[in-house]
C-alpha cells in the first residue's frame, strides 16, 4: 500500500499519524504543515555518506511565534511524534536540514526570523532563530550601527542561533560563538518557556548583559543538545575599531606545520593577534577559488605530493597559509603588527602579505571579509575540487602545540590517502585550543566513492581517539559514534536529563546521542 507520507515516525501507523497532522493543521494553519513529496524533499538532502532514506522527514511544519511551537510539542506529546528542530538549516557538512533520524517531523523556524533589538551602546542583540547572518549584517549597515558580526565561513545563510546552538566558531576577537552568547528564552517539552540568565526576572533589563542571573547556569545544556526548543537568543557583538588589518603569511613547506602553530600561540594568548587564526592547507585555499581536482588529474584515488606542488605554484599559494588580523587605534595596530613582524622574522620563514600587497585577490579577500564581518559565500567552493555533493565536516580538537597539530595533520592525511581520498583541512587556533576542521570531500553520485568515505570518516574517529582526539562537532549519521568517546558516565548523566525533561522523548531522538 501507498502512503502519503515519504516516511512515517518509528512505531507509527498511517492513521496515528494522520490525526496528529490534522491537529498540526488546526494549529499552524494548513499551509504551515507540509507532506507532499516536493514539500517535504528539499528537507532530504545530506552530504554525508549515507542513504537519504535514512534521513527523510515525514512532514515537515513552520511556526512563527512562540504560542506555536508551545502548541507543536503540545500535540507531539499528545501523538508520541518526535520532531528536529532547525533554524536556517544550513549546517552542511553536519547534517543540513534533514533530520538525525527517519521519519522525524522537521520543525523548521525560518520564518520566526524577526531581529527584536540592537542595542548599539551596550552593544548587545537578541533576534529569533530565522535571522541569517546576512539578515543582520544587512540591518546594522542600513541603520549605521557600527558592531561588526562573527561567523562560520558560508556565512550569509547561516545564521547566529543555530550556529551558536552547536557552538560554532567564526574569525574575529568574537570568535568563541557561545562565549558571547548571553540570555536564551527556550520552548521546554512540555510547552513551559525558560528564559535564562536574568530572563526569568519580571521586568529585568540585563538579560543581554549579564550570563549568569542566581543558582545553576543552564544556557549550555541546551547546546548540542534536546532538552528545549530555542526560540530567541542574545548575544554580543563587537564594535567596528578604528583600524583593521588583516594579514596573511605563507609557509612553503607542509612540514612548517608545528613551527607555525609555535609561533602564533604566544601572539594569540597575549591578544597580539585577538582573533581566531586561520591556518589554511593548500587545497583548502585552491578549492575555494575553484580550483578542480579534474585541472590536474583524472586519476582515481587521493591526489599526489607532486600535483599539490603544482598546484600550490599555479595559485601563488603556500602550503600553510595563515590568515590573521589586528584591531584598534592605529597606534595599537601599530605597535602589535612590529610585534609580529618581529616574531615572524626570528622565525627565519613565511611571507607576510599586508591587504595593501594582496589587493583584490582571492582567497585574501573573502579571509578579510570573514575577519572584519562581512557575510559570503566564497568557501563554499570546496565543493567543486572533487564535485558529487559528498561532505562531512570532521572536527578534532587539540592543544595548540606544534608536535600535536603535525601528528593529527599526518595521521589525518594517512587515513585520507589510503581511501583515496585528499586532505582538506585547516587549523583554527583558539586562544589555547586548536581545532582541527578537515572536509571528507568525496563524489555522492559513485556508490563506491560513498563507501570509502563512510569508511574513512569511521577510521578517522577510530584512530584519532585511540591517540586521545575527540571531535567537537559531527554530522548526524555519526552521533551515536561520538558520544561513546566523551564515556558512559556523561551519557547516563544525559539521559537523565532527558527523562526528566522530556518523558515521552519528542525532542530531537537521538540529538549528540541522548535519547530517553
Amino acid at each position: 500500500m501507498t502512503s502519503k507520507y515519504m516516511a512515517l515516525p518509528k512505531g507509527m501507523s498511517e492513521s496515528s499519524f494522520d490525526a496528529a497532522i490534522e491537529k498540526f493543521k488546526k494549529a499552524l494553519g494548513a499551509e504551515n504543515v507540509m507532506i507532499k513529496d516536493e514539500q517535504v524533499r528539499p528537507y532530504t538532502k545530506v552530504m554525508m555518506a549515507v542513504p537519504t532514506e535514512e534521513h527523510t522527514p515525514s512532514a515537515v511544519i513552520t511556526a512563527t511565534t512562540v504560542e506555536q511551537v508551545q502548541a507543536v510539542v503540545k500535540i507531539c506529546n499528545e501523538h508520541k511524534v518526535p520532531v528536529w528542530t532547525i533554524s536556517t538549516g544550513r549546517n552542511f557538512g553536519y547534517g543540513s536540514a534533514a533530520p538525525g533520524r527517519r521519519g522525524q517531523v522537521v520543525l523548521d523556524l525560518r520564518k520566526m526570523n524577526k531581529i527584536i533589538h540592537v542595542d548599539p551602546e551596550l552593544c548587545t542583540a537578541l533576534v529569533e532563530p530565522g535571522v541569517t547572518y546576512q539578515m543582520l549584517y544587512d540591518y546594522l549597515e542600513e541603520n549605521k550601527i557600527p558592531l561588526m558580526l562573527s561567523f562560520s565561513a558560508p556565512s550569509a545563510i547561516a545564521g547566529p542561533l543555530g550556529n551558536t546552538m552547536d557552538r560554532g566558531v567564526g574569525y574575529t576577537p568574537y570568535g568563541e560563538h557561545f562565549m558571547m552568547q548571553c540570555g536564551m528564552e527556550v520552548v521546554m517539552a512540555n510547552g513551559d518557556v525558560l528564559r535564562t540568565g536574568m530572563g526569568g526576572v519580571k521586568g529585568d533589563k540585563a538579560w543581554q548583559v549579564f550570563k549568569w542571573g542566581y543558582g545553576p547556569t543552564l544556557d549550555g545544556m541546551f547546546t548540542q543538545a534536546n532538552y528545549g526548543i530555542c526560540t530567541k537568543m542574545g548575544f554580543w557583538l563587537m564594535p567596528k575599531p578604528p583600524v583593521f588589518k588583516p594579514l596573511e603569511i605563507q609557509f612553503d613547506e607542509d612540514s612548517d606545520i608545528s613551527d607555525i602553530v609555535e609561533f602564533i600561540r604566544p601572539l594569540r594568548i597575549s591578544q597580539v593577534i585577538p582573533n581566531s587564526v586561520v591556518i589554511a592547507g593548500v587545497l583548502w585555499e585552491a578549492s575555494t577559488c575553484n580550483t578542480r581536482r579534474a585541472d590536474y588529474t583524472t586519476e582515481p584515488g587521493h591526489t599526489p605530493d607532486a600535483i599539490l606542488k603544482q598546484i600550490q605554484k599555479d595559485k601563488h599559494l603556500g602550503a600553510w597559509n595563515v590568515y590573521a588580523a589586528l584591531y584598534g587605534t592605529k597606534e595599537q595596530v601599530d605597535v602589535n603588527f612590529k610585534i609580529v613582524q618581529d616574531a615572524l622574522k626570528q622565525l627565519g620563514k613565511g611571507r607576510l602579505i599586508t591587504e595593501e600587497m594582496a589587493g583584490d585577490t582571492q582567497p585574501f579577500k573573502y579571509r578579510a571579509q570573514l575577519m572584519s564581518g562581512v557575510p559570503n559565500l566564497q568557501e563554499f567552493g570546496l565543493y567543486n575540487w572533487r564535485g558529487g555533493g559528498g561532505s562531512m565536516w570532521f572536527a578534532p580538537v587539540t592543544q595548540a602545540r606544534g608536535s600535536e597539530c603535525d601528528k593529527q595533520k599526518s595521521l589525518a592525511k594517512k587515513i585520507l590517502n589510503k581511501h583515496g581520498l585528499d586532505y582538506v583541512g585547516e587549523f583554527i587556533v583558539g586562544w589555547r585550543d586548536m581545532h582541527h576542521v578537515i572536509d571528507v570531500l568525496y563524489d555522492r553520485s559513485s556508490e563506491e566513492e560513498t563507501k570509502r568515505a563512510n569508511a574513512c570518516f569511521a577510521e578517522l574517529l577510530d584512530e584519532f581517539e585511540k591517540e586521545g582526539y575527540a571531535v567537537y562537532r559531527v554530522n548526524t549519521a555519526f552521533q551515536e559514534r561520538v558520544a561513546q568517546s566523551y564515556g558512559k558516565v556523561k551519557r547516563d548523566v544525559e539521559r537523565k536529563i532527558k527523562r526528566a525533561l522530556d518523558p515521552n522523548g519528542i525532542l530531537a531522538p537521538g540529538k549528540s546521542g541522548i535519547d530517553i
